[in-house]
């Protein structure tokens, strides 16, 4: 499946264990299409933020059951992406902080 590079990644996943992440091991975490394999995401970090990509792990995220009233529900599934950039290369989410 041929994907646009602004439609593999998704969003950035900014939390308190990715923070920690990009400041310690130089690796950012996105939210990355469901069908987007590694080839992909890594072609679409390099040519956006025009950094160079060592690595990608993939991790598929499971739904998990919500209660909504008195229904039980599901949250949606999806895929997280740990990208391990090279020595000197940064992604700034927040710019001026």
């Amino acid at each position: 499946m041929v994907l646009d590079h602004y439609r593999v990644l998704e969003k950035p996943l900014i939390t308190e264990k990715s923070t920690m992440m990009q400041e310690q091991g130089n690796r950012v975490m996105f939210q990355v299409h469901r069908s987007a394999n590694k080839l992909q995401i890594k072609e679409a970090v390099q040519r956006i933020f025009k950094v160079t990509v060592l690595d990608v792990n993939t991790i598929n995220v499971k739904p998990k059951s919500k209660r909504f009233g008195r229904h039980m529900g599901q949250t949606k599934a999806w895929k997280k992406a740990i990208v391990l950039l090279k020595e000197g290369d940064r992604i700034d989410f927040f710019e001026g902080a």
